[in-house]
């Protein structure tokens, strides 16, 4: 059973992905044949990003922390056990959109400079943009620091 479950949407990532992917795939009905196909391959990898990208989803159950990228091919699943430390953040704008490796460890960021930083049993280290990190952060706690 789910007790979190929050979707962020990278409305930037989606405007600007898009945008350029659209204007690239016009542009390539102007240029020479040679010239049309990197248009197209740049266009097709702008658009295979967006939809890789354009939202970030974090749930977690009694068990398991989870955040997925997009449609869900790209992932970070963390046993809640294993977590022994959280807290609300608020990221440099360089540290980007996507995944960065910070001083936080690696940041898994769809919009916005606010995030959880998270400390695994092991001494990993990982941090989850979201514009709930409070909500993010007690919930955590709550499941992690309980037993």
């Amino acid at each position: 059973m789910t007790q979190y479950e929050h979707t962020q949407i990278g409305r930037s990532i989606i405007w600007v992905g898009s945008g350029a992917a659209v204007l690239l795939a016009i542009g390539a009905i102007f240029e020479p044949p040679s010239v049309r196909e990197v248009f197209l391959v740049i266009s097709a990898v702008l658009f295979i990003t967006v939809a890789l990208f354009y939202k970030l989803k974090i749930t977690i159950d009694h068990k398991t922390l989870r955040a997925s990228f997009g449609l869900g091919l790209i992932k970070r699943e963390v046993p809640v056990a294993e977590i022994v430390a959280c807290e609300p953040i608020r990221i440099r704008w360089w540290y980007g959109w996507g995944i960065h490796l910070t001083p936080y460890g690696w940041l898994y960021n769809i919009a916005g400079w606010e995030a959880v930083a998270i400390r695994l049993r092991n001494g990993r280290k990982f941090s989850l943009g979201t514009d709930d990190p409070h909500g993010l952060t007690a919930t955590i706690r709550r499941f992690s620091f309980a037993e």
